[in-house]
């Protein structure tokens, strides 16, 4: 493996590759959930990129920039054993210039749900995996599904601006408990990791419901609230299509279930593709 912190060596590092190019961007602090998107990445391409960058412009102001979960010698350790080829870990320096063009999430979409609650997140989101993909050079790009509303605007970007990097999107990884992998997970303290678990329950909860025949996306809100008890508050719960319009009944195979709460100290996202 190779570990490359500027645009140059990034170059001379992909020149020595041939063949389809498989890349994982990723903030660090790796777990089992990027795990599962370099092993994916691996057994499809011929070479395999991953970055890892906490990117600053994706911050709002107050939130966790200075204290995001940095494990740079193990991360470059799970990189080192998963067969990752080209390691790209660029300072903010190498990133960014001061005086920069910026990309604008969409008017819309951009604006809604996390775009709502975080507002530019988006644009910093975008403007940095736009950058890592042009690096990168990859045939084939892998995002988590946890993040779905980023990897919808990320998709939209490429299909925008005619990129040519195929977007694979890659099922949401748990914990033997059914709470989703995250980095922010290190910040649930004691009984708040056993609180965070009403989050998968009212996805749980959801799919029951939709099982049994309910398609009134009211009523299965109203029902997940219910089990969302034991979180310190709900910011919210949507029940969208794939292009994240809100509806009024769940249509299988084109709908989304997102929550968005607060079990302690960090903010936890998740969500049920129907």
């Amino acid at each position: 493996m190779v570990i490359v912190q500027t645009i140059e060596a990034l170059e001379e590092a992909k020149n020595a590759l041939t063949g389809s190019i498989g890349f994982v961007p990723t903030m660090g602090a790796l777990h089992k959930g990027h795990l599962a998107l370099i092993q994916q990445a691996k057994q499809e391409n011929d070479h395999l990129i991953v970055s890892i960058f906490v990117n600053p412009t994706q911050f709002l102001e107050g939130e966790d920039l200075d204290a995001y979960p940095r494990k740079e010698e193990a991360d470059i350790k799970i990189c080192k054993l998963a067969g990752v080829d080209i390691l790209f870990m660029p300072t903010i320096d190498v990133m960014y210039e001061e005086d920069e063009l910026c990309i604008g999430a969409p008017a819309v979409r951009g604006y809604i749900l996390e775009g709502e609650k975080r507002p530019g997140h988006f644009d910093g989101m975008l403007q940095v995996v736009m950058k890592l993909l042009n690096l990168s050079g990859a045939t084939n790009a892998y995002f988590g599904k946890k993040d779905a509303q980023q990897l919808a605007l990320i998709t939209q970007m490429v299909k925008n601006y005619f990129m040519d990097v195929n977007i694979i999107p890659c099922n949401i990884v748990r914990d033997d408990n059914g709470l989703a992998l995250s980095s922010r997970n290190v910040y649930l303290e004691g009984e708040e990791k056993t609180r965070a678990l009403c989050i998968s329950r009212s996805l749980k909860r959801a799919t029951n419901m939709i099982i049994a025949g309910e398609r009134n996306t009211e009523v299965i809100k109203k029902e997940m609230l219910s089990v969302l008890e034991d979180a310190d508050q709900v910011e919210y719960i949507a029940i969208v299509d794939r292009e994240f319009n809100a509806v009024d009944n769940v249509e299988i195979g084109n709908t989304i279930i997102l929550v968005a709460a607060w079990v302690g100290k960090p903010r936890l996202i998740d969500n049920l593709w129907i």
